[in-house]
């Protein structure tokens, strides 16, 4: 939501969380969203705007990463990267590469689904970011991809295929068609999205890296090349820097915008919109002339009313809401549904209670992206020694605080924390007796990403601890999380009950 923005203009980043490597496009009078999700679940999120400016969460394309096997652990920074979102046949699909498998595909009659099961389309190490073209001209297909080079030990360089037009399989071995270690200055070209326009086929493709890195824009009259290329968006004198990765789109009244992401630390990849338009000469311009936009006139569409993806949840009848995600593979038994509000999440027995950054059963949502109040209500009713509950700020670092019971059967409110390099939590504070079993959780988070952990057992706010810098995955921002736990043994290990989880911005 863009509360700095007049009637007439938004105020950039138009979602201001971890929604990376975004790609856009246009259906009729509506515009639709999908951004990597890694290794959450569920996956490959499903955003919906009538302006390009407010965005809501309608639901995912990825119900379970595959192999499953292999998702049933975390692992934070892999599975779906860059994915690629288009619209053919009267059908909406979506492809991303898994560095570790390879290119894989789904595709949907409508935005919601039903959504097909994941398609190996190329099987490899290290192929990423893949995006195809339907040529309506011709009747060809063809799809362009990128390489990691930590798994396949070539980077800065494209690949081109002739796919089939089913979108099922390649059809050649590939070629390179864009070399960027034959171009001065440029490293790390990756991201890339296809297009047909005015008679060219167009790359718009980044390099130079997440964090410093620019935008390019490559044309060729054939799609095997050879291609020319130009930079069109670079941070320049603004505070935006690395903007690039992302998709254009042109809405019904001929107006052309680019979609990009902006790495902001602990907050992930957060998404600007900037207008684009094409030069006399062909090339696209994007921005005030190649710079980034702060604040900029809206799109020329039907005023819509404020809107941003879904934070808050009450849990009605025991259900979570569309922007949680797990950090992994789900299994049956991690929550249960009731008949009145509130998350109730199960102890989940674990050989590891000391390291949430190894646990599948933490369920998760984005950081929000400016100063903001994170609240939530915690019950535990697990009579197990050692089970605990609460609320996370989750990523190489953690912290997190809430309720554990103890060897006599008491409970205490508890904060702890562990380092990156740290194997195992640490006490961030003394534990508070909480008698009732019942606390009132919050994270005031600042600029920054500052966190400072408050609770409240029944004599109003506390402050807990020091203050803890969040901090991101490799490649993914810090989350908010909301887990229980209880070490291994046999039987049920009884719950924790979440309500009213909030975020107010500060």
């Amino acid at each position: 939501m863009n509360t700095k923005a007049g009637p007439d203009t938004y105020t950039n980043p138009v979602l201001n969380a971890d929604w990376s490597d975004p790609d856009v496009i246009r259906v009729g009078d509506d515009f639709y969203l999908t951004a990597s999700s890694f290794g959450r679940v569920p996956g490959l999120p499903l955003l919906h705007s009538r302006d390009l400016v407010n965005w809501t969460l309608v639901g995912h394309a990825l119900q379970r990463l595959e192999p499953e096997a292999e998702f049933r652990v975390p692992r934070h920074d892999c599975g779906v990267w860059a994915p690629s979102l288009r619209h053919h046949a009267d059908r909406f699909w979506i492809f991303w590469g898994d560095p570790d498998q390879g290119i894989y595909q789904v595709n949907a009659p409508e935005i919601r689904g039903p959504w097909t099961r994941p398609h190996l389309v190329k099987a490899g190490k290290g192929l990423i970011d893949p995006c195809p073209l339907w040529d309506e001209e011709t009747g060809e297909a063809y799809l362009v991809h990128a390489w990691a080079k930590s798994r396949s030990g070539t980077k800065n360089r494209l690949t081109g295929h002739r796919m089939h037009p089913d979108g099922t399989e390649l059809l050649d071995a590939g070629k390179v068609i864009v070399d960027g270690d034959r171009i001065p200055g440029w490293f790390t070209l990756e991201g890339p999205k296809l297009y047909r326009h005015d008679g060219w086929f167009w790359i718009l493709a980044p390099a130079g890296g997440v964090e410093t890195g620019w935008q390019g824009a490559f044309r060729s009259r054939g799609f095997f090349g050879p291609y020319e290329e130009r930079i069109v968006l670079e941070q320049r004198d603004t505070d935006v820097n690395g903007p690039h990765q992302g998709g254009w789109v042109r809405t019904g009244a001929g107006e052309d915008w680019f979609v990009h992401f902006q790495q902001r630390g602990a907050y992930g990849r957060v998404v600007h919109l900037q207008p684009m338009r094409w030069a006399a000469d062909g090339w696209p311009v994007v921005g005030a002339d190649g710079a980034p936009v702060a604040v900029h006139r809206r799109p020329a569409l039907p005023p819509q009313p404020p809107a941003a993806p879904a934070t808050d949840d009450d849990f009605p009848g025991g259900r979570y809401g569309r922007q949680w995600q797990w950090t992994a593979n789900p299994r049956d038994g991690w929550s249960t549904q009731h008949s009145a509000d509130g998350l109730r999440l199960t102890c989940v027995r674990t050989d590891d209670p000391h390291d949430l950054r190894t646990l599948p059963h933490i369920l998760t949502q984005r950081l929000p992206g400016t100063p903001a109040a994170v609240e939530v209500g915690l019950r535990l009713h697990s009579e197990q020694p050692g089970a605990r509950a609460g609320l996370t700020v989750l990523g190489d670092a953690y912290g997190w605080i809430g309720l554990q019971r103890e060897s006599d059967g008491s409970v205490h409110l508890v904060h702890r924390f562990a380092e990156t390099v740290a194997e195992r939590e640490r006490d961030a504070a003394h534990p508070v007796p909480a008698p009732d079993g019942a606390a009132r959780l919050r994270i005031d988070i600042a600029a920054g990403a500052r966190c400072r952990f408050h609770y409240d057992t029944g004599d109003g706010w506390t402050p807990s601890g020091p203050v803890f810098a969040a901090t991101p995955w490799r490649w993914v921002g810090a989350l908010l999380g909301l887990f229980a736990l209880a070490p291994a043994g046999q039987g049920h290990a009884g719950a924790a009950t979440f309500t009213h989880f909030t975020v107010t911005n500060s």
